[in-house]
């Protein structure tokens, strides 16, 4: 366990796959703030001495690899940094924007997954997964 990270008196691996979408998958607003919102979400993550290891952000979703200490809950810190980004965001961008409201740009829910041993195979969907919903969208008959 060469990747262990270490508190006071325990030491750690805990990596998790979390994906989170914008409300409605709302993917012209998102698009337009896609640069910006990568930096605002790793700051966020180190609020809470998480770190965020591997991220795409896709056009209709967020993909991320996560390390989270275990004195945090996974569903703490992912509600933190959701909630603190759509605040942002609200502030940032809200105002030329009709019909942005800060509290609900991200959908409520989010799929989280224990990385675990196979980091690097999860490290690669993350990787490859633009170019996987590319080809399917193309695979469609509309």
């Amino acid at each position: 366990m060469d990747s262990e990270e270490s508190l006071s008196h325990s030491r750690w691996e805990c990596k998790y796959h979390v994906v989170f979408v914008p409300k409605c998958r709302r993917k012209t607003i998102y698009e337009k703030l896609r640069p910006h919102l990568g930096e605002v979400l790793k700051k966020l993550a180190e609020q809470k001495e998480s770190r965020i290891i591997e991220g795409h952000l896709m056009g209709d979703h967020v993909h991320m690899l996560i390390s989270i200490p275990p004195k945090y809950s996974v569903s703490q810190v992912i509600g933190f940094i959701k909630g603190k980004s759509a605040i942002h965001l609200a502030r940032v961008y809200g105002e030329r924007k009709r019909n942005f409201v800060g509290q609900h740009f991200w959908a409520r829910g989010y799929f989280v997954s224990t990385v675990g041993r196979d980091e690097a195979t999860v490290r690669e969907y993350i990787r490859r997964q633009e170019r996987e919903d590319q080809r399917l969208e193309q695979m469609l008959p509309w």
